[in-house]
């Protein structure tokens, strides 16, 4: 650590995401935690949402002794309903659970004041603006609780807030408690996520896109407002990749003074005799599904493909990969046996029973069942896109088809009924990724699959992307990734690029994938939390820097 940079002596952070496992930020916070923890010992303290009610949320673990004369204060005098205890992730940092719910009586004068003091417009706001923005102000209020209770005056105190859902929080602390250095770090831009969601080139007309114009035309004015004015107001504003910074300076009107990208946490990994018990334990159970779905038997040395994220179709580039597996299949020179996985959480009625039942019992299959593509049944089975594509493209499943594809909708949490097997432990053992995105801030996927020792194809539109060309060639997938350009217009390209890389990873020999597994993990060490964090501690003194200056 640089002595020469001034760090809080205490250090909150807040996110939707904590303790709360919904998206990538989740992820994010969860690996940071250890190294967090490791520079402020029990300093560093998260605020999440207490979405459980009478329910234990999975990874907290309470501590009736952590902050118990606070948590007595807070709750008597200050009217808060807090839950304290430790994020049972590495590190076990402290963590507040706080019950939003009562402040949705305030709503209208805490937006009225958001209005006021920073010209946050919320008269547009619909869908989950109102929890979120609702659960930033208990989380301001849990801090300045927090703050004055304990006396913090003169200490160095530091504020992080997460996306544009904590925007809020940010800005109530920096009305109330101005002595707190304020941090914003936006992971994706709200407009720009929505301009490339419908289908807009966002990449080739960048520099012609106004950010309110373009929230007004896609009805995005609230988030859009609470985010910019927050990125605009607080003492450092930062984003996780170089290709996100762009889009803020064009899209919020403000330049990030800092980039801070995310990192990974290498405990999460099994090693050694573990891991090849693991991985080979994820092969038998992902070949014993398919044969179960398929009716026929799959050859033990397939090559297990995958992708996986959240259910953005166009933006993680679903589409593209079911596009580049479809080329695998019928290009005419596959000679290996592929299996091709899209685990996507979509909106899940009941994993099959017929499925259930041959896995559960162990019946050998003598033919397919009926829709041979898909491990649940969806409410929307009509409608959905990925399952409507493998089917328009020409996917048969046949047993005389090299290349079956099947399409996982459960979130991996280890309780889908079908695999009962969390994503990690299913990620090991892919023996390539493919997460050909159009529109991804960072790219938390194809790290993750670095990490575990996994070559992945990705793209230049993601942040991971273009730090790993910077770091290899990404042109070569012995090097453990490859980085393919991506533009709005060269999709058809963009499927060619990963059929080759595909089909030369099939052709490799035990010795060479060895050898790509052990670049993989060399790729992962150089974006460890240890190494990243220190983008952070740039960030901390550049807020806390301000932060007494504008309070002099």
């Amino acid at each position: 650590m640089n002595d020469m940079l001034k760090t809080p002596e205490l250090l909150f952070e807040s996110s939707w995401e904590v303790c709360n496992k919904v998206g990538g930020i989740y992820t994010v916070l969860s690996t940071k935690a250890h190294t967090l923890q490791q520079i402020f010992n029990d300093k560093v303290i998260f605020i999440g949402p207490d979405v459980w009610a009478d329910t234990v949320a999975p990874d907290f673990q309470e501590e009736v002794a952590l902050f118990a004369d606070w948590k007595r204060h807070a709750e008597e005098v200050d009217h808060l309903r807090v839950k304290v205890g430790r994020w049972n992730v590495p590190g076990t940092p402290p963590v507040i659970l706080v019950d939003f719910k009562p402040y949705f009586s305030e709503r209208d004068a805490f937006f009225y004041a958001m209005w006021d003091n920073f010209r946050v417009d919320s008269i547009h706001a619909y869908g989950d603006y109102d929890e979120s923005c609702i659960f930033a102000y208990a989380v301001g209020k849990v801090i300045e609780s927090f703050y004055h209770f304990y006396k913090l005056e003169n200490k160095r105190v530091a504020a992080l807030f997460n996306e544009w859902m904590l925007g809020m929080g940010a800005l109530y602390v920096r009305k109330h408690i101005p002595a707190i250095a304020t941090l914003f770090t936006t992971h994706a831009t709200s407009i720009g996520r929505s301009i490339a969601g419908n289908n807009k080139a966002l990449y080739a007309y960048m520099d012609g896109y106004n950010g309110d114009q373009m929230a007004k035309e896609l009805n995005m004015e609230a988030k859009h407002s609470v985010e910019k004015q927050t990125a605009h107001f607080v003492d450092c504003f930062t984003t996780v990749s170089d290709i996100t910074a762009r889009e803020c300076k064009q899209l919020l009107d403000k330049e990030p003074d800092i980039v801070t990208p995310n990192g990974f946490e290498p405990n999460f990994v099994p090693e050694g005799e573990m891991y090849d018990r693991k991985r080979e334990e994820a092969r038998r159970t992902l070949i014993n599904v398919a044969e179960k779905l398929l009716g026929c038997p799959i050859d033990p040395g397939a090559l297990l493909v995958s992708t996986s994220g959240r259910y953005e179709y166009r933006n993680k580039g679903i589409d593209e990969f079911i596009t580049a597996m479809n080329r695998v299949r019928t290009c005419g020179r596959l000679r290996r046996e592929v299996v091709a996985f899209i685990m996507v959480p979509a909106w899940v009625r009941a994993p099959r029973a017929d499925l259930k039942m041959m896995i559960e019992k162990d019946i050998e299959p003598t033919a397919p069942l009926q829709v041979p593509f898909i491990t649940h049944w969806l409410h929307n089975m009509n409608e959905d896109k990925i399952l409507n594509y493998i089917q328009s493209v020409g996917f048969t499943n046949t047993a005389s088809e090299k290349l079956k594809i099947i399409y996982v909708p459960c979130y991996l949490d280890g309780q889908g009924g079908i695999f009962n097997k969390t994503y990690y432990d299913m990620l090991i053992g892919m023996d390539v990724t493919v997460y050909p995105s159009y529109y991804e801030p960072w790219g938390y996927t194809p790290l993750e699959s670095v990490a575990f020792g996994i070559p992945t194809i990705t793209t230049d539109l993601a942040g991971f992307g273009l730090w790993a060309k910077r770091t290899v060639s990404g042109d070569d997938i012995n090097e453990g990734v490859v980085v393919i350009n991506r533009t709005d217009f060269n999709y058809f390209e963009v499927a060619e690029s990963i059929m080759n890389v595909v089909l030369a990873l099939s052709q490799m020999d035990a010795a060479a994938i060895e050898r790509i597994k052990r670049r993989c993990f060399d790729l992962a060490r150089k974006a460890e939390w240890s190494k990243f964090i220190n983008y952070y501690l740039e960030a901390f003194d550049k807020a806390t820097r301000r932060a007494e200056e504008r309070n002099r």
